[in-house]
């Protein structure tokens, strides 16, 4: 039996590195161009090439997203990238638009496809239709349920099916926004998304006499477009016998704390799936882990059917349970001690958490 894939995001290669240390089996990452992350640090040609040859060291798989909707003049540098991408042995490329598709299978035959979450893919049929062009793995659609998702796998099961297992979600359809354009002239479907959703709105509603009365959630405002952020740690092993191969987690733009975090819950997880079945998420352990970043309240999302309580009405996410301190530059020494680089002030008698690859140590 296979085991399922636990998939990271990196947006620069400090945060690769993070996702390497703990435990991710693949990583997606951008370069400077054709990534939907623009305002991610995102990785240079001389990285890519880099990460791939340390990755594959460590049996870890390098997808690079080439996902924007191309524009006529984005092709001639496309197809250099393809190539380049090519030959530097990257595992896969994400793509989105049908023309890069047609344009990658040309100018780099053995470079190999997945179809990115943004071109909605929402059927069995459209999945066999993308294998049938050469796609070898397709990231789901996020509206899915996952009886549909097993229904996807049982009439395609030679495609390989990824969908997401945590992070932040767009009020949009699988992140396909105009908002961001229309607002503030960012497209993000070119990758310059000022996450419009999560903004504070007042809806006003026009009286007979033309007086404007506002309509508010509360005092703060009305956060009718900012989702909760998806949580499938409990439900592993309902996402494996559906069909899917690899477990996404969103946030390229997110902090080395928070990927630290989330990847190693996710590894501990997964990993204790395969130990004791489904009893593993009887130990809270895990998802309280995922409480000690920032994040929104937490949702299955549509993963069991229909939800209507997928907004977060808050004007804002947690903190988190934990402050992040500290990075550990430099191991001990014979006398015990490390060399740390702190990001955030402490004092004596603070009580610090250590975050390692296996556990949490107090």
């Amino acid at each position: 039996m296979n085991k399922v894939e636990l998939l990271a995001p990196a947006g620069n290669y400090s945060k690769f590195k993070t996702a390497l240390y703990f435990g991710a089996d693949a990583v997606y990452i951008g370069g400077k161009d054709f990534s939907l992350r623009a305002f991610s640090d995102n990785f240079s040609d001389e990285e890519i090439e880099k990460a791939v040859k340390e990755a594959h060291v460590k049996n870890v798989k390098i997808y690079v997203t080439v996902n924007i909707f191309a524009r006529n003049y984005d092709f001639d540098k496309a197809a250099e990238y393809f190539r380049f991408l090519e030959r530097v042995n990257v595992d896969a490329v994400l793509i989105t638009d049908p023309g890069l598709i047609s344009l990658c299978k040309k100018v780099a035959p053995n470079l190999k496809i997945h179809l990115s979450t943004q071109a909605n893919t929402l059927n069995k049929y459209a999945v066999k239709f993308w294998a049938e062009q050469g796609v070898e793995r397709v990231v789901l659609a996020r509206e899915l349920s996952l009886a549909e998702i097993k229904e996807i796998h049982e009439f395609c099961p030679e495609t390989q099916l990824e969908a997401f297992v945590h992070g932040a979600m767009c009020i949009s359809y699988s992140g396909r926004c105009l908002l961001s354009n229309y607002f503030n002239g960012r497209d993000a479907n070119r990758g310059e998304c000022v996450q419009a959703c999560r903004w504070s709105y007042e809806l006003r509603e026009k009286s007979k006499s033309g007086e404007f009365f506002p309509v508010e959630e509360d005092g703060r405002g009305t956060y009718v477009l900012n989702s909760k952020d998806l949580n499938m740690i409990n439900h592993i092993g309902e996402m494996i016998e559906s069909g899917i191969c690899s477990l996404k987690i969103e946030g390229r733009m997110k902090s080395e704390y928070y990927l630290a975090t989330v990847v190693n819950a996710y590894r501990r997880a997964i990993d204790e799936y395969y130990k004791i079945g489904d009893k593993y998420a009887k130990n809270t352990m895990f998802y309280d882990e995922l409480k000690k970043t920032n994040h929104r309240a937490f949702t299955t999302a549509y993963m069991f059917g229909d939800n209507d309580e997928t907004v977060n009405y808050a004007d804002t996410q947690s903190s988190g349970e934990k402050q992040f301190i500290a990075v550990v530059a430099e191991s001990s020494d014979e006398n015990g001690y490390f060399v740390v680089e702190m990001r955030n002030r402490f004092k004596k008698g603070d009580r610090l958490e250590l975050l390692t690859p296996r556990i949490s140590t107090k």
